[in-house]
């Protein structure tokens, strides 16, 4: 379901750069303006946000730079998927294009949303196959080892009052110990993986040349 919103927001952004000055060059790929005129009213729906309910400068400036951020990483991925040879099955394209087109009510309003956001059949499944790339780089950071028992133990110790059950239960028995051990070790997990992720987007942010023109 994550995906799905992913790419229905997918068909605001053109593949290539508009005419204007861009907002970013990314090892000099150009993100225009408009694509991040488009991109930034995504990200704002994302958040619950209208445009037009913006009435502060700095935090309309602060948004934009969140968007304009998203989109230089997204273009980040994108170029290191390719440095990778990462290939995406065309079944898996085809697929996701198929449930877009049936999430958007059928291939009429499909084609007339591709059109709109300048997008024929063919330079849409292109970027498709580029984003489902980048996010197997960005899942690939993912992939943690296991944390050892100690190191749960440890996490459960330290943070313990988060994982105390209700006031009317015990936590001194092992079926309750158990419990907050396997919760302390699914979250200790989804905090590596996220270090992760974010290690990595440092470390094309810092190997690569970005200039933020907007």
């Amino acid at each position: 379901m994550k995906l799905l919103c992913l790419l229905l927001c997918v068909l605001a952004l053109p593949l290539q750069a508009q005419e204007g000055l861009p907002a970013a060059r990314v090892n000099g790929v150009e993100i225009s303006q408009l694509r991040l005129e488009r991109y930034f009213v995504e990200y704002l729906e994302d958040q619950g946000r209208a445009l037009t309910s913006i009435r502060n400068p700095s935090v309309y400036k602060r948004l934009r730079d969140q968007a304009l951020t998203d989109l230089i990483d997204k273009e980040l991925l994108w170029q290191e998927a390719q440095r990778q040879g990462i290939k995406v099955d065309e079944h898996e394209i085809t697929a996701q294009i198929d449930q877009l087109r049936q999430a958007m009510g059928g291939a009429q309003t499909f084609e007339r949303r591709l059109a709109d956001a300048g997008f024929d059949s063919q330079s849409f499944a292109e970027y498709m196959r580029h984003e489902l790339a980048a996010q197997q780089v960005f899942m690939q950071a993912s992939q943690v080892p296991e944390p050892a028992p100690e190191q749960v133990r440890a996490f459960y110790k330290a943070n313990e009052n988060s994982f105390q059950p209700p006031q009317n239960q015990s936590a001194t028995g092992p079926v309750e110990l158990e419990q907050g051990l396997e919760l302390a070790k699914r979250i200790l997990i989804d905090q590596q993986q996220a270090q992760a992720r974010w290690a990595m987007l440092q470390r094309l942010r810092d190997a690569g040349q970005v200039q933020r023109l907007d």
